[in-house]
């Protein structure tokens, strides 16, 4: 019965559905190209070791002290634009930025990338993902 609805309002409204449909594969590119690419996090690891690249972990001293990636350094979002300075040893290396879900990374990658950090990218999920993995983690 609501399978019907669904049908009966797609064929009486196709030009509307036609329109959202677009909008969203719009927004979809959008927010998938504004902070580059994004990597797995086995991506990521592959990255780092081949090409002696770098996880910039930019969530609060509380969440990267209680688990972060092994060599990961740490600058939290917020200095990110102050402390930028710290990372020009890295600027031609890989740049994978890990926060807690994936979502922070994005602005934090824009940023980079618009002060000349070319080859940083996110890493999909943050850390959730990381150790829904399992993959190794230190605490301090």
């Amino acid at each position: 019965m609501q399978f019907d609805l669904i049908l009966e309002f797609i064929s009486q409204q196709w030009l509307l559905v036609l329109a959202l449909t677009a909008t969203l594969g719009m927004l979809f590119v959008h927010e998938s190209r504004k902070a580059g690419p994004a990597v797995s996090p086995q991506q990521a690891i592959n990255l780092v070791n081949s090409e002696e690249g770098i996880f910039l972990d930019i969530r609060d001293g509380k969440d990267y002290k209680s688990g972060h990636i092994v060599d990961a350094y740490h600058l939290p979002l917020g200095q990110l634009s102050s402390r930028l300075s710290e990372l020009d040893k890295y600027r031609e290396k890989p740049m994978i930025v890990v926060c807690k879900m994936g979502q922070s990374a994005s602005a934090a990658t824009k940023q980079l990338r618009a002060n000349g950090f070319e080859r940083a990218q996110k890493m999909t999920g943050g850390m959730m993902e990381w150790n829904a993995l399992k993959l190794p983690v230190v605490s301090e």
